[in-house]
């Protein structure tokens, strides 16, 4: 069932959001040549908490960390590892959230650790674009099948591939809602957007192919081939005459 949110529940969105993207801005900030994930993972959860929210994915499933990390050929759901040092020319992507008063917000950002190569900033610059070309026609009356096609074809044109097995989603009360948001698929198809609806737009994107294989620890998702991947996420609500991006930060 598809949660439509009250003016009273974005506002309460908007703060998770507000600090969910701050989250990612203090990332970009510290992020450095041989710092560990691990230790990345550590001065995000303190800012989250210091802001007086509780980071989203902590025990989420199970998930042991405050924030997925997932370095060049990792996808999605990295673990923070005090053992992984980020190298120069590293693409890393931080996916993160905060959940406060009730409500969660869910944003993540690639970053390059230092000079990175023309190959792995194309596509970070795919991958982004994707996903403010979408948030660009969210309105209501779209369906999610416009969103999935415009991100696919963006992507495809570029000489890139579309992750299937995992896609952006509903959030509210909880991190994970209907309707999911392939990044895939066929325009005009699909549940049609109303305002107060929010959906967490997430473009996951591979170099090589779309295939990913899931680690032995039951969360890392990494390229099948071990070509390089990125991932930019944006929570966002409909509102009457467009959206408002949730997990902006101030």
């Amino acid at each position: 069932m598809i949660n439509v949110k009250t003016s009273n529940e974005l506002l309460k969105m908007r703060k998770a959001g507000i600090i969910t993207g701050g989250a990612l801005v203090k990332a970009g900030e510290v992020i450095h040549e041989g710092m560990s994930t691990y230790e990345l993972d550590r001065i995000i959860h303190d800012y989250i908490v210091s802001h007086g929210a509780k980071p989203s994915f902590l025990h989420y499933n199970g998930y042991p960390a405050s924030a997925c990390i997932s370095v060049n050929d990792t996808v999605i759901h990295g673990i923070p590892s005090k053992s992984e040092k980020l190298k120069k020319g590293d693409i890393v992507s931080v996916d993160v959230g905060a959940y406060i008063d009730g409500y969660h917000g869910d944003s993540a950002k690639t970053f390059a650790v230092g000079e990175i190569s023309d190959k792995a900033q194309a596509l970070m610059d795919s991958t982004e674009g994707s996903l403010k070309a979408a948030l660009e026609i969210l309105r209501p009356g779209i369906r999610i099948g416009d969103i999935s096609a415009l991100i696919q074809q963006y992507n495809e044109d570029r000489g890139y591939s579309v992750v299937r097995q995992f896609v952006g989603h509903g959030v509210g009360r909880n991190l994970h809602e209907d309707p999911e948001v392939p990044n895939y698929g066929r325009a005009g198809h699909g549940p049609r957007l109303v305002a107060g609806m929010v959906i967490a737009i997430e473009p996951m994107i591979n170099e090589g192919v779309p295939d990913v294989k899931i680690l032995p620890d039951g969360w890392t998702v990494r390229t099948a081939d071990g070509k390089l991947s990125a991932h930019f996420e944006h929570t966002a609500a409909i509102t009457p005459d467009g959206c408002m991006i949730m997990t902006m930060p101030e």
